[in-house]
């Protein structure tokens, strides 16, 4: 018999009809507790969480762990998006190898963890000598510590040249056969289609503009094959809107559309530059949009339209990018900043807070494709976020849920996963923190000494 847990008597939880909170049992959530009420059946096991507000478990939909190796890394600060990216690939492809890239992703995934993320989803595209069997290394790290995570196996299969925006050296590079190759195998090995998996996988060559309309279109037919996800970037620049007109005669949207992507099981990072015609295409498609506000601001890209993509039927979810274009793996600060940025682009009465929070949950979880996340209800997976208001920071707030973002919140006191505690106390379970700061350091340092 698995055991019963009432998660008991929340300062407040992000879900109605759960005001003294939820019952756990089996790694699903099987009950909400109303006002007034008490569990329907006996339970084995009480967590009191009068110093918790309870949220579902965040969802990061769009990140490069191996980044966290170049964090305001000297060479790539204060450019935007091609200066930095020219600037910085050298470094990435000479020095990223099994062994760092071992590290970036652990640190990468306790970071999320420790910011109330549950789910995650990386764009790997870099594959150097090496540097082979990167997904292997996502999935046994991610085992490990507990986090579900979609493995997005990301490919490069063109380099710079004449017409061509690619900027990837050739020892980034892989032909289409060994790319297609390790899809296939990682596919068998990794993605389980059934409710409640811990692990996914999703097809993602990097980005139309350095990869080959022949990538695009048989990982298309893989995704069709298999029933996984489709991941890319898509105008994070207006450079690139303008890139798809050129070179090839028609819109970004309509590229998709040509390569066979514009499907419900494809979810875009970033998303900015699209008019008003492919908001509407990609809305009538069910293509989702990671919103990725911290490194779109970092690198000055732009605004990302949520509100005429969610308008159209389009998907909205949150990622933290990559850790050398936002410089931290902070899921719950991407929250904030998606608020502000918002409230930015259209005015305080129409971004709220609530906007925000779903963004980073349930509309990410679409993104990902998955029913069983997002959000707290009866049948769900028991992945949920503890957030304490014990910190200066939430003095004096009048509504605990608006105060997590509206304060800042950036560290859960308590994460679960499945129905499993993967952080107490604001620790990750089984992670030396002094010791995985120390190896991740040292292992960077050769990216430093790369100036």
């Amino acid at each position: 018999m698995t055991e019963r847990r009432w998660i008991k008597d929340p300062i407040a939880t992000l879900a109605e009809g759960a005001e003294r909170g939820v019952v756990v049992e089996g790694g699903r959530i099987v009950e909400l507790v109303a006002t007034g009420a008490e569990p329907a059946h006996p339970v084995h096991s009480v967590f009191d969480a009068s110093r918790h507000v309870v949220t579902p478990g965040l969802v990061n939909t769009h990140h490069h762990f191996f980044q966290t190796m170049t964090r305001a890394h000297p060479k790539a600060m204060n450019r935007s998006l091609w200066p930095w990216i020219t600037s910085i690939y050298p470094v990435w492809t000479r020095h990223v190898n099994a062994q760092n890239f071992r590290l970036a992703a652990r640190l990468s995934m306790t970071e999320l963890l420790m910011s109330g993320c549950t789910c995650a989803s990386d764009h790997h595209y870099l594959f150097p000598s090496g540097l082979e069997n990167a997904m292997d290394i996502e999935a046994e790290e991610a085992a490990a510590l507990g986090l579900r995570m979609t493995l997005t196996r990301g490919a490069l299969d063109l380099s710079g040249g004449e017409d061509s925006q690619a900027v990837a050296p050739g020892g980034a590079i892989q032909v289409d056969d060994v790319i297609l190759a390790d899809c296939e195998r990682v596919i068998a090995r990794y993605h389980d289609r059934s409710d409640g998996a811990m692990t996914r996988v999703a097809l993602a060559p990097n980005a139309p503009f350095d990869v080959t309309k022949h990538l695009m279109r048989e990982t298309a037919a893989l995704a069709e094959k298999h029933d996984c996800r489709l991941h890319t970037h898509l105008v994070e620049t207006a450079q690139e809107a303008a890139f798809a007109r050129e070179k090839h005669g028609m819109t970004a949207a309509d590229y998709l559309e040509d390569c066979g992507w514009l499907t419900n099981r494809t979810w875009l990072a970033h998303g900015i530059y699209f008019d008003d015609a492919e908001i509407a295409k990609l809305g009538w498609h069910g293509v989702g949009i990671c919103h990725c506000p911290t490194s779109n601001m970092v690198l000055s890209s732009g605004f990302c339209r949520t509100k005429e993509l969610e308008a159209a039927g389009v998907p909205v979810g949150l990622g933290v990018d990559g850790s050398a274009s936002n410089d931290n793996s902070n899921l719950m600060e991407a929250v904030r900043h998606a608020l502000m940025l918002g409230r930015l682009k259209y005015n305080a009465e129409t971004v709220t807070h609530l906007d925000a929070l779903r963004w980073g949950t349930e509309g990410s979880a679409r993104c990902l494709g998955r029913d069983d996340i997002g959000t707290i209800a009866v049948g769900k997976q028991a992945d949920l976020a503890f957030w304490s208001l014990d910190e200066l920071r939430f003095s004096g707030a009048g509504d605990p849920i608006a105060a997590l973002v509206l304060c800042g919140a950036h560290a859960a006191d308590r994460v679960m996963v499945k129905g499993e505690w993967r952080v107490e106390d604001g620790m990750p379970v089984g992670i030396d923190l002094a010791r995985l700061r120390y190896e991740h350091g040292e292992a960077a340092k050769a990216f430093l000494e790369a100036l």
